[in-house]
């Protein structure tokens, strides 16, 4: 299956919003609310890992200029990005690198269908997992 992310770049540049020299940017489509867009490497990457210095540079810099823009019409926003290889590829899961920045509110429907059972999902951190994860980290 194509990357939808690569043949849009090529075939559907009219989708794209923003572009430099390493990323460009869109509008989400599906999207989890109005102004949900997505900074996307122009490369086929799937990992941050396997991103030049340049690359990622670019990519954060775009994310960074587009809170900015969105932090104009709502209060707050939420960014993320995520490697999940353990899923099948979908329309709503592309295997190739790509930063959500979302705007958000308070109470917004997002909050109230998904984050409210935040405080039901969220553990202490045990000793174990402190020294586990610690370990594991600090020899980067």
């Amino acid at each position: 299956m194509p990357c939808a992310f690569c043949v849009l770049q090529k075939d559907h540049p009219e989708k794209i919003i923003r572009e430099g020299e390493y990323v460009f940017a869109i509008l989400s489509d599906p999207h989890l609310m109005k102004g949900h867009a997505l900074v996307i490497p122009k490369r086929h990457v799937e990992k941050l890992s396997e991103l030049s210095k340049d690359e990622r540079d670019e990519l954060m810099d775009e994310v960074v200029k587009i809170e900015e823009k969105l932090l104009t019409k709502a209060p707050g926003a939420d960014i993320s990005q995520h490697y999940r290889p353990f899923l099948p590829e979908s329309p709503l899961k592309v295997n190739h690198l790509h930063m959500h920045i979302r705007p958000r509110e308070l109470n917004d429907e997002f909050y109230e269908k998904v984050q409210v059972a935040e405080k039901d999902i969220f553990v202490p951190l045990t000793d174990e997992e402190r020294l586990e994860y610690g370990e594991l980290l600090k020899d980067i």
